[in-house]
């Protein structure tokens, strides 16, 4: 019943972003990386990119990461694609994420971070909205 994506995504409700010492200065800003989504990190350039199923944080400089513009508000909010949608552990996944990406919690980090978060959390915000009420579920289900 569960996907192949669940197990990737449980690991990331214990991840929090947290400081690293030593980064190298940023030659970019989140402009020039719109778009270009990739798997190696933009901050300390490991390859890999995000840890898979996740794509918030490198696992190795643990730098917000650019958003996913392949993945669906299902996957993002962890939910079976189907119309039928177990609301209170949307809302929990949502509090979850948000916690992983409001802009609130970014305040101290670079201006690529900040715009990255502020990214991630539009589309948490989208996501939830249009799968927490039946209408639009259905018509983003359809398209």
């Amino acid at each position: 019943m569960l996907g192949g994506r669940t197990r990737p995504l449980l690991r990331v409700w214990g991840l929090w972003p947290t400081g690293v010492l030593g980064r190298r200065p940023l030659s970019c800003n989140a402009e020039s990386l719109e778009g270009s989504y990739s798997l190696q990190c933009w901050n300390c350039g490991s390859g890999g990119g995000p840890v898979r199923g996740n794509g918030f944080f490198c696992p190795r400089c643990r730098a917000l990461q650019p958003p996913d513009p392949t993945r669906d508000h299902f996957s993002l909010m962890d939910c079976n694609r189907s119309f039928r949608v177990d609301t209170v552990k949307l809302q929990h996944r949502y509090q979850q994420l948000q916690r992983l990406v409001h802009p609130d919690f970014f305040s101290q980090r670079s201006q690529t971070e900040k715009d990255f978060s502020e990214k991630h959390s539009t589309l948490v915000n989208d996501a939830y909205k249009t799968l927490l009420a039946p209408l639009s579920r259905g018509l983003y289900l359809v398209s």
